[in-house]
């Protein structure tokens, strides 16, 4: 088994999914299995209970696992099916070492974070990793794990530390990191700055994790001088920096990394069983973004929620519409509009607001309206709804959507004035859900 961390430095929120995501994909498209693994070093035993603001939508898996969002990457980049234990959790590790330890397993020893909790973390990475994803039921031959937070965080410490002792216990042909870092352009000078890569890839050292490669996200395109610079100081060869500028389409990302010679690199650093060249699957990828970039044909969906202020929290519809608007060769414009803005209260406490909410909803090709919790912004839903409706224009009702839509229907269409979900109102004479 071949193991490729992904660490991140500098920033949280930095790409490292969507980068463990695209090697993952290169890797793949040589013909071998990969399986991944997420590590959030959170003291939640899993991401069931967080509010959509703390780290976007929850991804459910097969097995009914909420996880983070980014084993939903990991799912449409590799076309694999994930298991909850493929997310590891600092709650996930000392809910089972508690437990041996309640049943006596460590025969009355002191029980610490070293060696117990290390250990733990090497175990369930190990047993994990043999897994099969793919529809063949093959164990996989490579595993990409992506430690979430970032280098130095006083909680993912445990983790760096296990995998510090597991690059010995692995052996160094098999087992590489893969640092993620941030390269800023300060707007005043509009210089490409690289003192914060330099002390995030000295921290990581310090902690006894040595990069083999070093990926650097920035808004633009990364100058060469750039490149040598933060080989020389990072201790790294030049081909060891890999650039990875913002896109239009994450699609794009392995496609960058393939470029650069990322392929060369894995095959001769992990002794894989490959080509040089790029197969057929990954020619097929590249024709996928070009024609996504390529896109002239626009349509415009009006996405009715009340989570607006982070497209994170709703990144299955997004992704959703996404992948059914490049299916019919459409570029996807997705307005997000805030439920409560569509409401009479908002008309009189900032018409502006108002008006320019219902701008952009009479503009939409179609109107979707996805789950949610709780009472507040049902009204703007119920609005939005009964316009499409009325309007015929198309639309779209997911979970709390689809209750609010026969909501509609039976008080407008049938005149059940207090129709309602038993959700909202458990004693409705009309509980129509």
């Amino acid at each position: 088994m071949k193991y490729i961390l992904v660490t991140g430095g500098v920033i949280s929120g930095i790409g490292k999914g969507i980068i463990a995501s695209s090697i993952g994909t290169i890797l793949k498209s040589c013909g071998l299995r990969v399986t991944a693994i997420k590590i959030d070093p959170y003291i939640n035993i899993d991401a069931g209970t967080f509010s959509p603001y703390e780290h976007g939508e929850v991804f459910v898996l097969n097995d009914g696992g909420e996880v983070d969002l980014d084993l939903g990457n990991y799912e449409r980049f590799l076309d694999i099916n994930l298991y909850k234990d493929n997310n590891i959790t600092t709650g996930k590790i000392y809910q089972h070492v508690i437990n041996k330890e309640r049943h006596g397993d460590y025969l009355g020893k002191t029980v610490q974070v070293v060696p117990h909790i290390t250990d733990a973390v090497q175990e369930w990475v190990m047993n994990q990793a043999k897994v099969p994803v793919d529809d063949d039921k093959k164990e996989p031959q490579i595993c990409v794990i992506e430690l979430g937070g970032t280098i130095g965080d006083i909680e993912g410490m445990p983790f760096v530390e296990a995998f510090r002792q597991f690059q010995f216990k692995a052996k160094r042909e098999n087992f590489c990191n893969i640092h993620v870092s941030l390269v800023p352009q300060p707007n005043a000078t509009g210089e490409q700055k690289t003192k914060p890569t330099q002390n995030s890839v000295r921290a990581l050292r310090g902690l006894g994790l040595s990069p083999d490669l070093i990926v650097c996200r920035s808004a633009k395109p990364i100058e060469m001088a750039v490149k040598e610079k933060i080989s020389m100081f990072c201790h790294v060869e030049p081909e060891q920096v890999i650039f990875i500028h913002d896109v239009s389409s994450t699609y794009r990302v392995p496609i960058l990394l393939e470029e650069q010679g990322i392929l060369r690199y894995f095959k001769q650093r992990l002794n894989l069983p490959i080509d040089d060249q790029p197969s057929d699957l990954l020619m097929k990828w590249k024709k996928m973004a070009c024609r996504y970039e390529r896109l002239l044909k626009v349509c415009s969906i009006a996405l009715v929620g009340k989570y607006t202020k982070l497209s994170d929290c709703y990144a299955s519809v997004f992704k959703a519409l996404e992948h059914s608007a490049l299916a019919i060769n459409y570029k996807l414009d997705l307005m997000y509009i805030d439920s409560t803005e569509l409401e009479r209260s908002t008309e009189a406490e900032n018409s502006v607001k108002y008006h320019q909410a219902w701008h952009k909803l009479c503009k939409a090709d179609g109107i979707l309206v996805p789950g949610g919790f709780g009472i507040r912004g049902t009204e703007g839903k119920l609005r939005a709804i009964s316009w499409a409706r009325t309007k015929k224009k198309p639309f779209l009702g997911v979970c709390l959507g689809m209750q609010l839509a026969v909501v509609e229907f039976a008080r407008n269409c049938l005149n059940w004035e207090d129709a309602n979900s038993t959700e909202f109102d458990p004693d409705t004479k009309h509980p129509v859900v």
